[in-house]
């Protein structure tokens, strides 16, 4: 593969999980999307950093679990719901218009209609 190109998916794959990161704590921001953007650029970038993603504590079970048989954790999806569901109130009380409102419900409306088909992974 050409270096250029190996170097923008580690560039991506970096800041990927640096915005990933920040999910973690920032609770609008969602986590999993980059952390699965990340593994799809190591594993075109860097081995060393596709291993240690897909090995970490945290971050690893995400991206096994939807590689494996595009699960989402039964926590996982119960933070996103309550995270889907919170985000319109705090939208509203920071006195957005309702229209960009309406707007929001829709697409998080779409988002939880897709985690909540996902399948749970398989007991362990």
């Amino acid at each position: 593969m050409d270096s250029g190109i190996r170097l923008l998916w580690l560039l991506t794959g970096l800041a990927s999980v640096a915005i990933g990161a920040i999910g973690v704590v920032v609770p609008l921001l969602p986590t999993t999307p980059f952390l699965l953007v990340a593994a799809f650029a190591f594993a075109r970038s860097s081995t060393r950093l596709n291993s240690w993603l897909r090995e970490h504590r945290s971050f690893g079970p995400l991206i096994e679990n939807w590689h494996r048989d595009g699960s989402i954790d039964r926590k996982v999806k119960r933070t996103a719901i309550i995270v889907i569901l919170i985000t319109p109130v705090i939208t509203w009380l920071f006195g957005v218009p309702l229209w960009l409102i309406a707007c929001q419900l829709a697409v998080l409306s779409a988002a939880a209609i897709f985690i909540l088909t996902r399948p749970l992974p398989p007991e362990r």
